[in-house]
C-alpha cells in the first residue's frame, strides 16, 4: 500500500513496475544487471477518488500519457531496490502535490516611495553614463 493521505492510500496491484537497463555510462556491469526501474500508473482505472483522478488529469505533465497512465522512470541509484523505492515516493508526491490549494494571487500597485527610488536610480544612473561619454 501506498499511503498518500490519511485517508487516502492506493493498493499494491495497481502500481506495474518493471526492472529495465539504465541508460548512461557504467561499469563492468553495465549490460547485464537490470537497475532502473519503470513505474507505471493507470489514472482511470485506479481506486483514487475522483478528485484526485481529475487533477491528475488535467496536469500539464509529460509523466503523464494521453491515456492517463502516469509513467515514472528512475535511475538515480546503482541498486533496484533504491530506484524502486525513489519511483514510488516521486508518485507518492506527485498526487499528494495535486491536493495543495494554491493561494490566490492578488494584483497590488508598488509604493509612492518605491516608484520615486526606482526613477531617481535611473537618473542616477544616466547620469552617470552620460559622463563616460566623450567631452567635445
Amino acid at each position: 500500500m501506498l499511503k498518500i493521505s490519511n485517508k487516502v492510500a492506493i493498493p499494491d496491484h495497481e502500481i506495474e513496475m518493471t526492472a529495465v537497463r539504465a541508460m548512461g555510462s557504467g561499469g563492468q556491469k553495465v549490460n547485464k544487471t537490470s537497475s532502473a526501474v519503470h513505474l507505471k500508473f493507470d489514472v482511470p482505472k485506479s481506486s483514487l477518488p475522483e478528485f484526485y483522478k481529475e487533477k491528475l488529469l488535467r496536469l500539464n505533465d509529460s509523466r503523464v500519457s494521453k491515456d492517463g497512465v502516469i509513467v515514472i522512470k528512475s535511475q538515480s541509484y546503482r541498486s533496484q531496490q533504491m530506484n524502486r523505492d525513489d519511483a514510488l515516493l516521486r508518485l507518492q508526491q506527485m498526487i499528494a502535490s495535486v491536493n495543495v490549494v494554491q493561494k490566490a494571487r492578488r494584483a497590488t500597485k508598488p509604493t509612492k516611495n518605491s516608484q520615486k527610488r526606482r526613477v531617481d536610480n535611473k537618473k542616477k544612473k544616466g547620469q552617470v553614463k552620460s559622463l563616460r561619454q566623450k567631452v567635445v
